[in-house]
């Protein structure tokens, strides 16, 4: 299956199944952003992967096979945070309505110490966790793709998964402007963290370039002929050790060959008779989704209304006290007694939401601890013919990882090891807080916002959603399951419509542009909030169920994402 034979199919199927598309006019691609099927849907941060997506269905492939061969194919056509050198999460829905977790996060190496970032006064030194070489976790992914293979393929055919990355990138494919545009501002970070030449050197991008990935090639194949021991050993494996020789990193043999993917019990809990399933720690994502769902599920959001200053000032009051106690207990389980059930009990989430005054803002300061992250991640949503779904979220963590690509093996690393609590106290490159739950330790897994969620509705399969977006990851899946559940707007308009969010720290309301109407924003400044507009946030692919049966997809419109289905 050849990438270059997919395309014009793929055009074709454009015209007839799915609508409101936008093009890139040198590169040739057509995004359409909302599609209805009667079968299958898949949902991908870039047109050429949601094909492949949909070819390895139409294959007879499950939702986990076109997963794989998604991802395989994000690694080489998105470059930014598609990835095989980082990790993530899956959660994976089968046709009985079981759902389970794969936790594929990176983790520390075992050379890794609490202190490895900070200087001799015990203050982090700027950048030494973001680029280059030591700024790298194990990865992830190749492990978490092939145990996911493995546990329920049902292709059972490894190499036709991987075969349609290798034919991209040994043949190239043309970038859209998004993606030039981001290659020309980030060369001098290429320039310095490499020592040599690599695929994304360049003095100028355009739109429409061919970009060839040669060496990412051979190691796809490599990944193709021998699973997951094509690049946790062997001369992948390899690669990867000699490239941290070249430049202070810290990943050795023993700590790829001892990296193993984890099966966890998805976080769950109910909303306004949906029953939502998300990812527990590492992840903070499903915990906190699950606060700030029920804190808000007493009062009457939809006589609130859409944006409207009540609901806005409700859901940041929630938000500010959430990512407190993300600060607090949240990291890597298998090394700190993260107290996921007492901050899912409903009368602690009461007693959190205790002195909450619908008047006035609260300050951030005030928030007590009460005992009970660039934003290039990607996410892609898949529903297939067999009542079978899977909802897969990935990073690099910020856009090109630490822009670290290993010689000969043509991928990039993450930069994942700031997601680690650098200094108990001292925020991330997200701005996020953290403390001793979060800490640096060998071979512990970073704390994530990572948020893939699966939602059902009477029983039935219902909603698959996720985004990437660094520490607004979180804030915009609730306010999408919201927008659907409580504010009764169309899949279109509340994956489209624009979104804001807050951390908790800085005490600050971040809206896209078209957020929240002046009049409004005056009321939310007057009781006590600062508004500042920033960039957009997140890209949310969803997939929902409709009343007639058939399948809803969208694609977000703030990036090159793409939906098509059968």
């Amino acid at each position: 299956m050849r990438v270059t034979n997919i395309l014009p199919i793929f055009i074709i199927l454009l015209f007839v199944q799915c609508k409101f598309s936008v093009s890139d006019k040198e590169s040739g691609y057509t995004f359409a952003k909302s599609c209805t099927a009667d079968s299958a849907m898949v949902v991908t941060a870039h047109p050429i992967a949601t094909e492949v997506g949909l070819e390895i269905l139409r294959m007879g492939g499950n939702a986990v096979d076109a997963a794989i061969a998604v991802q395989m194919a994000l690694a080489v056509c998105y470059p930014g945070a598609g990835n095989i050198g980082g990790g993530g999460f899956m959660i994976y829905r089968d046709s009985n309505g079981i759902v389970v977790a794969l936790d594929f996060r990176e983790k520390a190496p075992a050379k890794a110490d609490r202190d490895m970032y900070l200087d001799i006064d015990g203050q982090p030194v700027p950048g030494k966790s973001l680029y280059g070489h030591l700024a790298a976790g194990v990865p992830g992914t190749v492990a978490g793709m092939y145990e996911a293979f493995e546990q329920y393929s049902r292709l059972k055919n490894w190499a036709a998964l991987i075969q349609p990355a290798i034919d991209l990138a040994s043949g190239g494919f043309k970038i859209t402007k998004m993606e030039a545009d981001n290659l020309n501002k980030n060369q001098p970070h290429f320039r310095k963290n490499n020592f040599h030449t690599t695929a994304f050197h360049k003095d100028l991008w355009e739109e429409g370039d061919l970009l060839i990935q040669k060496s990412l090639s051979h190691t796809l194949e490599e990944i193709r002929d021998y699973g997951k021991e094509g690049f946790y050993s062997g001369w992948v494996a390899r690669a990867i050790v000699d490239e941290m020789g070249k430049g202070n990193g810290i990943i050795s043999m023993e700590d790829l060959a001892s990296y193993r993917a984890v099966w966890r019990e998805p976080v769950s809990f109910n909303y306004k008779n949906h029953t939502i399933y998300s990812m527990p720690p590492p992840s903070s994502g499903g915990v906190a989704l699950g606060q700030l769902l029920q804190m808000v599920e007493p009062f009457n959001l939809s006589e609130m209304g859409f944006q409207s200053p009540a609901a806005i000032h409700l859901m940041t009051e929630a938000e500010r006290r959430v990512y407190a106690d993300r600060a607090l207990y949240m990291g890597d389980s298998d090394f700190y007694p993260v107290p996921v059930r007492p901050l899912l009990d409903k009368q602690y989430l009461a007693e959190r939401m205790s002195d909450f005054d619908p008047r006035r803002a609260t300050l951030s300061d005030s928030v007590p601890y009460i005992n009970p992250e660039s934003e290039e991640t990607t996410h892609f949503s898949i529903v297939d013919p067999y009542g079978q779904a899977v909802s897969v979220t990935t990073t690099l963590n910020g856009s090109y990882g630490s822009f670290t690509v290993v010689e000969n093996a043509g991928f990039l690393l993450n930069n994942e090891m700031d997601d680690f609590s650098i200094k108990a106290g001292s925020p991330n490159y997200y701005g996020l807080m953290g403390s001793e739950a979060n800490q640096i330790a060998p071979h512990k897994r970073m704390l994530s916002s990572m948020t893939p969620t699966i939602v059902e509705k009477d029983d039935q399969l219902y909603m698959v959603l996720g985004t990437p977006g660094g520490s607004t990851i979180i804030t915009s899946v609730f306010q999408v399951i919201v927008n659907i559940i409580d504010f009764n707007l169309s899949l279109e308009q509340a994956v489209h419509f624009p979104r804001f969010h807050h951390q908790w720290k800085p005490d600050t309301i971040y809206v896209e542009k078209e957020a929240i109407n002046a009049k409004n924003r005056r009321i939310i400044e007057a009781v006590g909030h600062q508004i500042i507009e920033r960039e957009p946030i997140g890209r949310v692919e969803a997939i929902m169920r409709m009343e007639d049966g058939r399948w809803k997809g969208v694609a977000d419109i703030r990036g090159d994402d793409h939906v098509g289905g059968f």
